[in-house]
């Protein structure tokens, strides 16, 4: 453990240099101004029609909204994390053992992020402890009740929460494809809205809190050169790219 410590700890100072700019003023200007419109807008609306929703939109949530669940998400990054690590060592190749070793890498950071976004998350909708949809008739959207169960854990969206982690992994690690990311994180969050498990508000909340967790986590690997390096501007890149043609020798060996 000791020796780990060290590691990181060099890694650390041979890469110390001016704390990047982070870019917390987007995420602050959707959480400060989207969240309370759609409070305002979007919520009521929704919960006094939650059982009027199209029978198509319900059972297209109901079909993918599990996506958002961290278990699978967790288990596929531990199988990954583990087969690249061997891979690293098998390969022939030193190219192919590098970008094996750069996978495991890209599996661990997914895990982490997934796993603390996840845990704080679940704390937070317990404290805050907003009433689901479903009770809008008895609670209305400023209903709270903290610590009560599941009926309370509305606000933030633990599912958007995964799935804006998730594809802002995506995003950071394959910038190329980040508008479809952005797309997917969309229409995969509000599968929530369409099954009445959350409010506009908890969906936007939880899929901005998910991006800025992990855009967080990547700055911290940045600073010890795990996976991302900062960019000039202050954003966290990755140190190559996640599929290489190194990729296809790892596909054949």
């Amino acid at each position: 453990m000791k020796a780990h410590v060290a590691w990181l700890k060099a890694r650390r100072d041979r890469n110390r240099s001016t704390p990047p700019a982070i870019r917390w003023k987007s995420f602050l200007f959707a959480m400060a101004t989207l969240v309370p419109l759609a409070m305002l807008v979007l919520d009521a609306p929704l919960g006094a029609g939650a059982a009027q929703i199209a029978p198509f939109a319900r059972t297209l949530g109901e079909r993918i909204t599990d996506f958002g669940k961290s278990d699978w998400i967790l288990l596929v990054s531990v199988l990954l994390f583990f087969q690249a690590l061997a891979a690293s060592r098998i390969l022939a190749t030193p190219r192919a053992r590098v970008h094996a070793w750069f996978v495991s890498h890209a599996a661990f950071f997914l895990f982490t992020t997934i796993a603390l976004s996840g845990l704080s998350v679940n704390l937070m909708k317990r404290i805050i402890g907003r009433a689901r949809p479903v009770y809008y008739e008895e609670w209305g959207i400023f209903g709270f009740s903290p610590f009560s169960g599941s009926r309370f854990e509305s606000f933030p969206s633990g599912h958007a929460t995964t799935v804006g982690a998730l594809f802002m992994t995506l995003a950071l690690l394959m910038p190329r494809h980040r508008l479809l990311f952005l797309i997917l994180a969309i229409w995969f969050s509000m599968t929530r809205v369409m099954v009445s498990a959350h409010y506009p508000s908890d969906i936007i909340a939880g899929t901005v809190y998910g991006a800025w967790f992990t855009l967080m986590m990547a700055i911290v690997f940045s600073r010890y050169r795990i996976l991302f390096k900062i960019a000039p501007d202050g954003s966290p890149i990755p140190r190559q790219p996640l599929l290489v043609s190194g990729s296809r020798t790892l596909a054949k060996s």
